[in-house]
């Protein structure tokens, strides 16, 4: 064997702590200062982390690496790192991965930390199995020996541990330093295999019998595993890249990531690729493996065969039992011919089986080679049984059939027959049964070589798809679930879409039409009348299950939310009534108990935990009182309370005063009850005091009974009375002097008179009143910043004076001296009494001033404080966070024995913060982004400017001084990545807090006089911020942060801000360096802010083979920062998110889920509930929400709770960070195929066996797209993201793995979503076309004008259609999901505003573009990420961006549907008064409505006069600009229109063909229109129609004569043109002069052939644009791009001109905009417009 070149030790050394060439103690670390144990840092003292760090170290006698100086230092990871050429800084941060994940799982462990040896033999095989899990299941899959050698831990003791640890390592650096070679786990796999071996040699001290040395690895050497494992694949990868041509290549002709880890799956690779790995073998040039995408529709059947055998055998049978005409069907099965006929469902069955096997050998034909002839024998295999099972039930059939015509009856013989196919039936139809069986009874095992030959039939050979069996229950319950679903669609079809046809059929069949207005080219039958009748109605029964999925999945989705009880607490009303018991939900929830050590999975735990909260919910166990009777208890509570409070004002969305009325005091001044909030107490005294004084006469038990069924009207009572006490004993009477003694006298007989239950017979109650009145007096005075002693001393005074007052027996001064009531000296008497006794607290003494301005405010306020808060985000979240604590949830741990996790952001060239430009730049209505923000959030501006005064004085601008402070506040409203990293940092702000309550004493958190309301960050000690480091991580990896240092862009200097502010957050990035020849090297980037050195410090620096970007970008963005990220557990969190932190408090809660089962599974996925916080910006935006906040709670709780189905559709879901490192990652990133990269991580865990879960206790925040253009562009995306999915290998082998049910709810719940829309779309298109035939024809009446049956077929069709309009979809889910959470008469009022400002239109125009791209995503690829951008739209979007945007989605659909039903109109009097057209007028109207006046609706100003004008010269100009090569398409028509037609380059020919055979209906519209001029003269001959095509090719020729003469004379001779243009005009008057004389020609004919030929033309250009290659070295291109640029004016005229009328019409403006934003937004737009000042800025 060569001896490779060996590593230098120094670089390894330098990660060493303690190593004699170590770096200084202050060397930049990360959370860990490994480098230098005798550090005071605080997860240094926790004794779990050192003895990970021992263990590290225990490398003993091991063989040390040759040729390099091995240092004391040195652990095992250096020496795996010195064998197998690792670099230094993967070492490091692997180093520190290890040591925490250890470290972490010890705590979690029940054995003492300091027990090294039971360390080793438990947490560290856990470990290792865990991150090993894949690989073991890989060496059993491919038959190999594992290379992970356990030892047994009785006989070798520490060598076990050590060899464990070696494995981990081993992996960790591999997979660490693979860049994007993670993701293809298989390759991983691989790799360790055999580096496992070469360890495994070293270990066993192997001589190599090359060289007779021992052993050394073949990667041995300085960045030897990059350079000789890493790079050569990365490079093989990249030339594959290259090959795509970007994604546009076709699919089958290059090899993406799937491609090569596929490569892996099979033995071949051992025998072809070996080790050291061979790059002249089959895997750097060899053909697709697993799996080969083709670009077709045929893959929705190939997918999801089931479901179209389903749909396709019910039609069959449905048709067959309706011909009868029975009322029931089951009636038609009384006649035996009948049942002879159901049987021909078999040959149907097992043609779609045929079919199927066509299609998979077609598909994957190019697979098959020498090396897969086992795949090739399957292909053959199956279509030669698939064909003998159909040619075999059609010969049985017809021979029943011959021989029952012979016999003329149902003879024995053909009884026999009968008998015969029924047994071939039945053994056709056994492996279904048996499949049925093995559902049921999952216990029944096959033989492994039955099962494995089974499953190679069905499914073929792949490593992943095994085991996605669910529970009997869960698989009963979604059984159920479609049992009902399929039930009503099927009941619905048979009898209102299928039944219905039959007559009209029947007639049709039966009868011959003989009076055509036409020549019937196209009806030499009538079944071709049939057929165009049936069309729309069977595109519609293929689609509409989903329509009954969509009216059922959220009634259920609805019941499954209440019974999690969501919507328990919906306002502050229902909070104010629950928070009594709060304190204890938040003590049962957020609080570790110890005690509470009983098994929930267990039937008795099940029990006792539903009882706890049974109890938690209805105040059975009164939490209060447990909490009354503990202080540390009650402080907790109050801490975790104010705190909340407080980010709420940090925030801004509560006001000072509001803070005071929220926050729970301080449990001081020796208060015997919960200090509740002062909203809760509201008018409870005043309501106390005037039921006293209202009962005169009553006795203290009734009255104090009448008091205390408020719980807040008795902790008032006795808060004041006891603040009172204090404060007159303790705060303002000296001590010692005789005014105390009296005080105290008065109170001690109070609190007998209290105890022995004769309060009211002692006191008059009817002079409570006055006491309350000189209380307040006196209290007034005390929170005066200047206090006059003089007047508190005669407030006191006058306060003494009603003691005389209040005795119900009078007493006599004597009396009441010798009770000790008054002075003993007369003098004193006649003096003011309390002159020398009152002494004032510190002016300092904050906690003073809050205890007396909260009684002030107790004894002073009389409304009830509903509305406080005022704000609708502070209601909404506090109203969740309290419901949730009553839901069910896992109970927290402590801090220390919590999952450790990280958050990982990717962030590409977003905004970072709102520059002060951005914000002040104004639009031409003169609003500027900071004044919409100022008016959308009026109430956030108020509080933010309150908070900006403080300590400023009342004259001071505050803008010129806290520009960054109002930049700030600008972007924690936007969708900025300072908001994402504030709300991250709340998981870090929240564990410090935890931690300090999980180990705080009544000492720790008790408060002193002086400090007021304590804040958790002033208490805590300092151990809170190691264990929140070791627990806690925010990566964001920001792949162009080099670009922006680099290029000076002011992002860098902010995101090293948010370091700055941020401990725990982390930043990622690859760094470029140049190393000459204009090469590059690119490096894996981490860095922090450094708090010693000021500055941003570089953490770890990993080489990497190449560019990070080699498929899509923000997947590998991902990719590149998952490995810095720590803890056991990973939430992906996205740029548009938000955190809360009373959410983050139940992260540990959360994070308990992983270790409890769902089901059968344990999840690997946590799925999160998101909360929509855009949706107050627009009303587009709220209809966005409306529709995105359904789908994040309702319909996810259906797919993960009932369905089984969830899938990772984003974030902010939590990852087993274990699990998906060792199976491809958090996503997938091969180009354009992933382009829905987030859904792929869904697929691939569901492939692999894992589980997703939903939670909706906690809630994340998450911001949508604001403007029309903006969600189009995302609905875009997600459509051709769907196209994509359904071309991919992982949708199809879920189609074809997953039971029948499940596959049901994953298709309708996916890719089958957009299918079924885009069929919806194609069955009006059907519909229209279908019935503008029978119109032109003039054969409608014979067909429908008597048959009330089809009629009624047909408007089936219609109304499901209008329903679909009416966002079924999207607002059924939204109306439930909102009467769960706000009640039931909220969401109805909130439908029917969103109807008036016009939803419908939205959701209908929303429809189309997700129809229109899914559709030609699949036909002609053209998919690329589209970035939406988020930012506030206060622009008016111009019509050229719109045009541009929407002209072939939209645009001019709408203007073919719109011409069809005026065509239908004018040839179809008879319909004009029918139901049935008016019916079909609205529904079809609606739609054209909506697709065309959409982008003028949701456009601010976008029915302006002045902007419909500037527009259309804007227009115009676009259209005439050509530009040049460097033209972009927002500036030149023809540059655009080359772009939105570039998938006709790139598509296949049958893509081609398709796109021709859809454009020849312009040619039937012609065929039809020319037949019903008045030149025609009733004529049917063929000639009417040739004669059409030469006026068309004479227009055309007289066209290209004057583009030429245009051309050649235009600029010299123009008096050439003119004379041309005469010409023509002469020309075509004599024309129409000669019609007129001689023809039946009518001037009516002019317009009638314009409408004919017109969308002619427009066909001829669309299939111009096809042949393209062919035409464009032509003259004849010239021409076709001429007349596409009139067209294209043509139809912006059509599209203006109604927009033009309605905005020079007074009011539509104004009403646009209403619909459009909010009222206060409109009137401030609307008076911009008339001001004369350019100034939009708000007094402060």
């Amino acid at each position: 064997m060569e001896q490779p070149q060996l590593v230098n030790s120094s670089s390894v050394a330098m990660s060493g702590p303690d190593s004699q060439s170590s770096p200084p103690d202050n060397e930049p670390y990360n959370i860990l200062p490994l480098h230098n144990l005798h550090s005071a840092h605080p997860c240094l003292v926790y004794p779990e982390v050192r003895a990970v760090i021992s263990v590290l170290r225990a490398v003993d006698d091991l063989r040390k690496p040759p040729f390099v100086h091995w240092l004391p230092s040195m652990d095992l990871l250096d020496w795996l790192a010195l064998f197998f050429g690792f670099q230094g800084d993967n070492v490091k941060n692997q180093r520190e991965h290890v040591v925490l994940h250890l470290a972490n799982a010890q705590m979690r462990h029940s054995h003492p930390a300091d027990d090294v040896r039971t360390f080793g033999n438990i947490v560290l095989r856990e470990f290792r199995c865990q991150l090993l899990e894949n690989y073991t299941t890989w060496c059993c899959y491919l038959g190999q020996a594992s290379n992970v050698c356990v030892l047994d831990s009785a006989s070798f003791g520490s060598d076990v541990t050590r060899r464990e640890l070696l494995y981990v390592g081993l992996y960790l650096l591999i997979w660490g330093e693979s860049a994007n070679l993670r993701f293809m786990p298989e390759c991983i796999c691989y790799i360790f295999h055999h580096m496992a071996m070469e360890l495994n040699k070293i270990l066993d001290d192997y001589i190599d019998e090359d060289t007779g040395r021992s052993w050394i690895p073949s990667t041995c050497g300085e960045n030897g595993f990059l350079d000789l494992v890493v790079k050569p694949i990365y490079d093989t990868i990249n030339i594959e890249v290259t090959r795509s041509k970007n994604g546009t290549a076709s699919y089958d002709k290059w090899r993406n990531y799937d491609d090569f880890n596929e490569y892996f799956w099979s033995k071949k690779c051992f025998q072809n690729l070996k080790w050291p790995i061979d790059f002249d073998s089959d895997f750097t040039n060899g053909r697709k493996i697993g799996f080969v995408e083709q670009r077709t529709f045929w893959n929705v059947f190939r997918s999801f065969d089931r479901l179209w055998l389903m749909l396709f055998l019910f039609l069959h049978v449905g048709v067959i039992l309706a011909w009868e005409e029975k009322k029931l069907p089951w009636q038609a099965l009384d006649n035996k011919d009948v049942k002879v006929r159901v049987l021909t469902l078999f040959i149907t069955w097992s043609g779609m089986r045929f079919l199927h096997a066509l299609l998979e050998a077609a598909m994957e034909f190019s697979r098959v080679s020498r090396e897969t002839s086992g795949l090739g024998l399957r292909m053959v295999l199956k279509i030669l049984v698939a064909a003998a099972w159909t040619s075999g039930f059609v010969t049985c059939y017809t021979r029943i059939c011959v021989q029952k015509n012979y016999d003329k009856h149902w003879s024995d013989e053909a009884n026999q027959r009968v008998t015969f196919f029924l047994w071939l039936a039945f053994l056709y139809g056994l492996p279904e049964l048996v499949k049925l069986l093995l559902f049921f009874l999952p216990g029944i095992r096959l033989n492994c070589k039955v099962f494995d030959l089974v499953s190679w039939w069905f499914y073929g050979d792949c490593f992943i798809g095994h085991g996605l069996r669910e529970g009997v229950v869960d698989s009963i319950k979604y059984i159920l679930f479609w049992a009902v679903v399929l039930g009503t669609k099927f009941t619905f079809s048979y009898f209102l879409q299928i039944k219905p046809m039959i007559s009209a059929t029947k007639e049709l069949l039966d009868s011959k039409i003989t009076e055509w207005d036409w020549l019937a080219i196209f009806s030499v039958s009538n079944k071709f009348i049939v057929a165009l009748l049936w069309l729309p109605v069977v595109l519609i029964y293929l689609a509409d299950t989903q329509i009954w999925y969509s009216i059922y999945s959220p009634f259920v989705g609805a019941v499954m939310g209440l019974m999690q009880q969501l919507g328990e607490i919906r306002n502050i009303e229902h909070l104010r009534y629950r928070f009594q018991f709060f304190a204890g939900a938040i003590q049962s929830n957020l609080m570790p108990q110890e005690e509470t050590n009983i098994s929930c999975g267990t039937s008795r735990g099940k029990f006792s935990e539903a009882i706890h909260r049974l109890k938690l919910r209805c105040g059975l166990r009164q939490p209060f009182e447990t909490v009354e009777s503990s202080q540390v208890k009650a402080n907790k509570f109050a801490l975790i309370w104010n705190e909340i409070i407080t980010t709420f004002r940090e925030e801004d969305i509560i006001s000072d005063e509001e803070v005071e009325q929220l926050q729970l005091p301080p449990n001081s001044w020796e208060i015997r009850v919960i200090r509740w909030p002062c909203f809760l107490l509201g008018n409870e005294l005043l309501r106390a005091l005037f039921l006293a004084t209202d009962s005169v006469d009553a006795a203290d038990n009734w009255l104090w009974h009448k008091i205390c069924k408020n719980e807040y009207r008795r902790c008032a009572v006795i808060e004041t009375y006891d603040s009172v006490k204090y404060l007159m004993l303790h705060k303002l009477i000296k001590n010692n002097t005789e005014e105390h003694s009296i005080l105290e006298a008065f109170f001690r007989e109070i609190d007998h008179s209290i105890e022995i239950r004769k309060f009211t017979m002692t006191f008059r109650t009817a002079a409570l009143l006055q006491v309350h009145s000189k209380l307040v007096k006196l209290l007034q005075l005390l929170l005066k910043p200047n206090k006059n002693v003089k007047r508190i001393v005669y407030a006191v005074q006058d306060l003494y004076e009603m003691v005389h007052y209040l005795y119900r027996v009078k007493r006599t001064s004597h009396q009441l001296r010798e009770d000790g009531l008054a002075p003993k000296s007369q003098t004193a008497m006649a003096r003011s009494l309390f002159e020398n006794a009152v002494e004032l607290p510190d002016p300092g003494n904050k906690n003073f001033h809050i205890q007396v301005k909260r009684l002030h405010t107790i004894l002073t306020t009389k409304d009830p404080m509903e509305t406080s808060p005022v704000n609708n985000e502070a209601r909404r979240r506090l109203a969740f966070f309290s419901n949730s604590l009553f839901m069910k949830m896992p109970r927290a741990p402590r801090v220390e024995k919590m999952i450790a996790f990280s958050v990982l952001t990717p962030f590409n060239d977003e905004d970072v913060l709102y520059s002060k430009e951005t914000l002040e730049a104004k639009n031409k209505d003169g609003v500027s982004i900071l004044y919409y923000l100022q008016t959308v959030y009026d109430d956030e501006w108020k509080n933010f400017v309150q908070r900006m005064r403080r300590g400023r004085a009342v004259t001071v601008d505050f803008r010129t001084t806290i520009s960054k402070d109002i930049r700030l506040w600008a972007s924690y409203r936007g969708q900025t990545l300072a908001r994402t990293v504030r709300g991250m940092m709340y998981y870090y702000r929240a564990l410090q807090l935890l931690a300090l309550l999980d180990s705080s004493s009544e000492t720790d958190i008790s408060v002193t006089e002086e400090e007021g309301i304590p804040s958790a960050r002033l208490l805590c000690k300092g151990h809170e911020y190691g264990i929140a480091l070791m627990k806690y991580t925010y990566v964001v990896s920001c792949q162009k942060y080099w670009e922006h240092k680099v290029g000076g862009d002011p992002r860098a200097e902010e995101i090293m801000d948010l370091l700055k502010h941020n401990e725990a957050l982390r930043i990622a990035y690859v760094d470029q360096v140049s190393i000459g020849n204009k090469e590059k090297e690119y490096h894996s980037v981490l860095v922090k802010y450094d708090r010693q050195l000021r500055r941003e410090a570089e953490i770890y620096r990993i080489k990497l083979p190449g560019p990070m970007k080699l498929g899509e970008g923000k997947p590998e963005n991902q990719n590149h920062g998952f490995v810095f990220t720590r803890g056991d557990a990973v939430q992906t969190i996205d740029m548009n998110q938000d955190n809360y932190f009373e959410e983050a408090l139940k992260i540990r809660n959360l994070l308990e889920e992983f270790k409890y089962h769902h089901g059968i599974h344990r999840p690997t996925i946590l799925g999160v509930r998101e909360h929509i916080f855009t949706g107050s910006v627009s009303s587009v935006a709220w209809f966005m929400s409306a529709q995105e906040m359904s789908f994040v709670t309702l319909a996810q709780r259906l797919y993960a709770n009932l369905l089984k189905i969830r899938m990772h559709y984003g974030h902010p879901d939590v990852f087993d960070k274990l699990w998906f490192m060792t199976r491809g990652g958090l996503s997938k990133a091969s180009k354009a195929i992933n382009i829905s990269e987030d859904i792929f991580a869904g697929f691939n865990c569901t492939l692999r066996g894992g589980s997703v879960t939903h939670h909706e206790y906690i809630q994340v925040g998450k911001g949508r797209d604001l403007g029309l253009n903006q969600i189009s562009t995302f609905e875009t995306k997600i459509a051709c993201g769907s196209g994509e999915q359904i071309l991919s290998r992982d949708v199809y082998r879920l189609g074809q793995r997953l039971d029948f049910f499940r596959m049901l709810s994953f298709f309708h719940t996916t890719t089958g979503y957009f299918f079924n829309t885009t069929v919806i779309i194609l069955s009006v298109y059907g519909f229209l076309w279908g019935q503008l035939y029978l119109a032109l024809s003039g054969v409608e009446n014979f067909v429908l004008g008597n048959n009330n049956n089809s009629k009624k077929a047909l408007s089936a069709v219609i109304n499901q259609e209008l329903g679909i309009q009416f966002g079924l979809f999207s607002t059924l889910p939204a109306i439930l999901e909102s009467s769960i959470e706000t009640g039931f008469l909220e969401a109805i009022w909130e439908f029917l505003v969103m109807q008036l400002q016009l939803s419908t239109v939205f959701y209908t125009f929303s429809m189309g573009t997700r129809a229109h791209f899914f559709g030609r995503t699949i036909l002609h690829r053209g998919t690329k990420y589209r970035q939406t951008g988020r930012n506030f739209v206060v622009q008016h979007t111009s019509f050229v961006e719109n045009y541009r945007l929407y002209s072939r989605s939209h645009f001019i659909k709408a203007i073919e549907f719109g011409l069809i039903l005026i065509v239908y109109a004018a040839y179809t009097p008879s319909a004009k008064i029918t139901f049935f057209y008016i019916d079909m007028a609205v529904t079809c109207w609606l739609l054209v409505f909506s697709w065309m006046f959409a982008p003028f609706l949701f456009n601010p100003s976008g029915l302006d006069w002045l902007n419909t004008v500037n527009d259309f010269d804007d227009f115009m100009k676009w259209i005439w600009y050509r530009g040049g090569v460097f033209a972009k398409a927002e500036q030149s028509w023809e540059r655009w229109w080359y772009e939105e037609h570039r998938h006709l380059k790139t598509t296949s020919v049958w893509g081609k063909l398709l796109e021709i055979v859809l454009n020849l209906r312009f040619f039937f519209f012609q065929y039809g229109i020319v037949y019903q001029m008045g030149i025609a003269g009733h004529s049917k001959s063929v000639s009417v129609y040739l004669l059409s095509w030469i006026f068309i090719f004479m227009a055309v020729g007289i066209y290209l004569t004057m583009s030429y003469v245009r051309d050649k004379y235009g600029a010299n001779n123009h008096i050439y043109v003119r004379l041309a243009e005469s010409m023509v005009m002469i020309l075509g008057i004599l024309v129409i002069i000669a019609l007129r004389e001689f023809t039946a020609f009518k001037y009516a004919d002019i317009f009638t052939s314009l409408l004919a030929l017109i969308p002619t033309g427009w066909g001829l250009i669309s299939i111009g644009q096809v042949f393209r290659p062919l035409l464009r070295h032509t003259g004849l291109w010239d021409s076709v791009v001429s007349v596409a640029r009139f067209y294209d004016i043509l139809f912006g005229v059509i599209v203006m001109a109604p927009v033009a009328v309605l905005s020079w019409m007074p009011g539509f403006q104004s009403m646009q905009t209403r619909i459009l934003f909010n009222d206060e937004f409109s009137k401030g737009l609307q008076i911009s417009k008339m001001a004369t000042e350019s100034t939009h800025q708000k007094n402060v």
